[in-house]
């Protein structure tokens, strides 16, 4: 038997392991090593740290795996107060992971690139170096591709935080905000290139609080519920 403030607090934990290993893998893994506007220093950079980089791999592909996790966890939590969104909730996490998964491979592609026993052989370094940022730029791509259904989830577990009364209603209202936010940044991205990544921060600047609010709020808070049994019954 679990409750439903233990089921709370384990959600909270996934979340929290997404947060921390997102946060490794693009601002301290990927935003020291990647030069946009230099193929051959970011070539260089991943050569001299490739243990570095890979860990950046790994912590990706774990963020990923507690993001598909996380919302199997809160489905427990929503399902009575609206099935049909807790459903919901969980397709678009699933197709996220799904886009980000395949994408990783844009990840790993400069490994290989620049393995001196492997196609470095077959290409001279302007080609290396031009091909290791076009995997990585392709890795942007791509992960901006997901942000459309990473965006939308936070749609239904925002509603489904308000309808149940078990949150602060300001979560999430803040947290549909940022649905809002990320499907309007995944548009300007791809219709306006080369916009200011300012712009996008305080976009996406509503979901980033709502979140971390409601990550907070499951581990120190939880919720107030009765005892229910996770069985092959209770997860339909």
């Amino acid at each position: 038997m679990y409750s439903n403030k233990q089921i709370a607090r384990s959600a909270g934990f996934l979340y929290l392991l997404l947060i921390l290993f997102g946060v490794y893998a693009e601002k301290y893994v990927r935003n020291s090593l990647v030069d946009v506007d230099n193929a051959a220093q970011t070539a260089l950079n991943i050569t001299n740290n490739a243990m570095l980089f890979r860990m950046g791999f790994v912590a990706d592909l774990l963020m990923q795996l507690t993001y598909f996790l996380l919302p199997i966890v809160l489905y427990q939590l929503f399902k009575k107060t609206n099935r049909a969104m807790a459903g919901f909730m969980v397709l678009c996490v699933t197709t996220a992971v799904a886009i980000m998964s395949s994408n990783m491979l844009n990840h790993y592609a400069p490994l290989l690139m620049l393995d001196k026993n492997g196609f470095s052989n077959a290409f001279n370094v302007d080609q290396i170096h031009s091909s290791v940022l076009l995997y990585l730029q392709m890795h942007t791509i791509g992960y901006c591709i997901a942000q459309l259904f990473f965006g939308l989830w936070l749609l239904p577990l925002g509603y489904l935080v308000v309808r149940s009364g078990q949150f602060p209603k300001i979560i999430g209202i803040l947290l549909m905000m940022g649905c809002a936010g990320y499907l309007i940044d995944f548009m300007i991205y791809f219709l306006f290139p080369g916009h200011s990544s300012t712009l996008t921060q305080y976009i996406t600047a509503p979901a980033d609080l709502g979140e971390f609010s409601l990550c907070l709020y499951l581990l120190v808070r939880g919720v107030k519920g009765s005892h229910l049994t996770i069985s092959s019954k209770s997860t339909e």
